[in-house]
């Protein structure tokens, strides 16, 4: 029904009555409205995330891998060179039988159904060609995809990206499943002795793991990426006993942009150790120390046996011990000693226990450099800061284990 026959017409000659008359009608055709239900239905709640279901290993990174070769655009003419940076723990930074295998299988991959592509060696030779590189990560997460609490599965994360435009141009990710998954480190990570957040790393990490396609590429990451081919070839070097040779690689690295850097240090101070060269070896350890406390976070792989305090044969204890106590007593810093412990076992006893072996290294520290005394707290963390997680009490998560030196400006004792 018209308006006009609800309220009338208005004669009065200056219009206001009808303008109010008009003002009504309209409020009362919105209630009526909104009464018989014509009006737009609220907006409705966003579903709440499923979580994302792990898949076999094989099939994870047949996903992954194929969404970014079908993905990723080819060379104008000719075949499109790309090398793959070995991917690693989006953690740890860590290299594994599992990423070394990803890798392998990206290879075959790309060799019998993307022919327009030409994976070749990660070397200073490859990367001067301003390739496509790529870089990957994967990661022990819970059902919620986060690296805390229990693991349930693995994140996978995978990137290319174009050297000479400086952007990522291709990603694809997946979730694994725990079973079949060989996360047992590399030797050149298994014998490391020390871990810290490297900057070079974690630039590595972020390529993969925060970028979207269009992106630029990290500068840190770009900065450093010949000092990382470098790296990554002593490293094959060390891995099949070419110790000489895998030195030279890691000398070379160090004298490059982006070769300071933990990794370097620590293939100093392993190849120096191989070649029976004691005294080269403590500098290079020592060099680990003194990044590491630059950075605020040392950690080491200080091993003790079992639900003790006495640490396990095998490694320079002593040597290390020295060069931390050294390196820390330079400064007028004071050193908090945190002991850790995996995830298996009573918490409580895991705190213990931690609290026990921050103890004993305190005091082999105050006794190695003296002027320390004072100067150092130590801290029982238990499993509070996992970096692996799974609770494997085994090779593979041995730096949940370790013994991590924090320097705090003032402390008391």
């Amino acid at each position: 029904m018209p308006i006009e026959r609800l309220f009338g017409r208005s004669a009065n000659p200056d219009g206001k009555a009808t303008r109010n008359r008009y003002a009504m009608a309209g409020a009362l055709a919105g209630a009526l409205v909104a009464l018989i239900g014509c009006t737009e239905p609220p907006a409705q709640t966003a579903a709440t995330p499923q979580p994302v279901v792990p898949v076999p290993f094989d099939q994870a990174v047949l996903s992954a891998a194929n969404a970014v070769f079908s993905t990723a655009p080819a060379a104008g003419t000719g075949r499109q060179l790309v090398v793959i940076d070995p991917l690693v723990d989006g953690v740890t930074g860590e290299q594994s039988a599992a990423t070394r295998a990803i890798g392998e299988r990206i290879v075959a991959l790309a060799r019998e159904r993307y022919p327009q592509f030409d994976v070749q060696r990660f070397s200073p030779q490859t990367v001067s060609r301003s390739p496509y590189v790529m870089v990957g990560t994967f990661t022990p997460v819970n059902a919620q995809g986060q690296t805390s609490g229990e693991r349930a599965g693995y994140r996978f994360c995978l990137v290319m990206a174009d050297l000479r435009s400086g952007k990522t141009v291709a990603k694809g990710v997946a979730r694994a499943q725990m079973q079949g998954v060989d996360a047992t480190p590399t030797a050149f990570f298994r014998d490391s002795p020390a871990w810290t957040e490297d900057a070079q790393v974690k630039s590595y990490i972020s390529t993969c793991q925060a970028s979207r396609v269009g992106d630029p590429i990290s500068p840190v990451y770009l900065n450093g990426i010949l000092a990382a081919s470098m790296v990554s070839e002593a490293t094959a070097a060390y891995t099949t006993g070419r110790w000489r040779e895998a030195l030279d690689l890691y000398t070379s690295a160090r004298a490059t942009q982006g070769g300071d850097q933990l990794r370097v240090f620590n293939g100093l101070y392993l190849t120096n150790l191989k070649l029976n060269r004691p005294a080269e070896a403590a500098a290079a350890f020592g060099d680990a120390v003194q990044y590491g406390l630059a950075n605020n976070r040392l950690g080491v792989k200080f091993l003790f046996r079992p639900g003790s305090t006495a640490l396990s044969p095998g490694a320079p204890y002593d040597m290390w011990l020295q060069q931390i106590a050294g390196r820390a007593a330079q400064g007028s810093a004071c050193l908090q000693v945190g002991g850790h412990t995996s995830a298996t076992g009573a918490p409580a006893l895991n705190e213990r226990l931690s609290q026990l072996r921050a103890e004993y290294i305190m005091g082999r520290l105050e006794t190695a450099a003296p002027p320390m005394r004072g100067r150092v707290i130590a801290h029982g963390a238990g499993a509070q800061a996992t970096l692996v997680g799974t609770g494997a009490d085994d090779l593979t998560d041995a730096l949940d284990r370790r013994v991590e030196f924090k320097v705090i400006p003032a402390c008391r004792t």
